[in-house]
């Protein structure tokens, strides 16, 4: 009898949680957003631009093949955003456009980055230039970054330079440094200096 006791206040202890449990298990069905509350900030315009404009930098700083012989750049304009550049792995410019699309607040990106042609020649001139210019004791403090400011882009034996440097001398070191090296067909010195 007393077994038999036991066992019914077992079920119905078991029976009664069941039913307590059923609505927060329901709930558990519910959709991410009705879970989670939403936690925008109410930015201006200006604001938005600036706080995009931030992720995307960071997000194309953050690839992992993006290198010295790459040049990303990009531009916003409300929730879209185009890029442009050169890169020389295809797989860079996908990847680019994959992870810019996933920052919250963009709806669409127009990818304009181009492909830099493979060219054995070009390669040797992209190495060829990245010791020369960071080989320099005025330049070397720019190749101890994680991506150095300094940009190479080789497009068959043209080279240009992209990228930001901290004073006028650094930039025309650079364009010196940049045209010794033999094979050069021209070279556009489009570094900015730091303000």
């Amino acid at each position: 009898m007393q077994r038999r006791l036991k066992t019914t206040s077992l079920l119905i202890l078991i029976l009664t949680g069941a039913l307590v449990a059923a609505p927060t298990a329901m709930k558990g069905n519910a959709s991410e957003k009705e879970r989670k509350p939403q936690l925008r900030i109410q930015r201006s315009p200006e604001q938005a631009r600036q706080w995009l404009e931030k992720e995307v930098r960071h997000e194309l700083v953050m690839l992992p093949f993006y290198s010295v012989f790459d040049n990303l750049a990009f531009k916003v304009d409300g929730d879209r955003v185009e890029l442009s550049g050169q890169v020389s792995r295809p797989t860079l410019k996908s990847d680019a456009e994959r992870v810019v699309k996933n920052i919250e607040g963009v709806e669409s990106v127009t990818n304009n980055i181009e492909v830099l042609p493979v060219s054995p020649n070009d390669d040797r001139i992209r190495l060829a230039v990245y010791r020369a210019i960071y080989g320099h004791t005025a330049l070397q403090q720019y190749g101890l970054r994680s991506v150095p400011p300094i940009h190479i882009i080789v497009k068959n034996g043209n080279l240009t330079l992209e990228g930001v440097v901290g004073n006028e001398m650094d930039k025309n070191i650079a364009n010196i440094q940049a045209k010794s090296v033999p094979g050069i067909f021209s070279v556009t010195n489009n570094l900015r200096v730091e303000k």
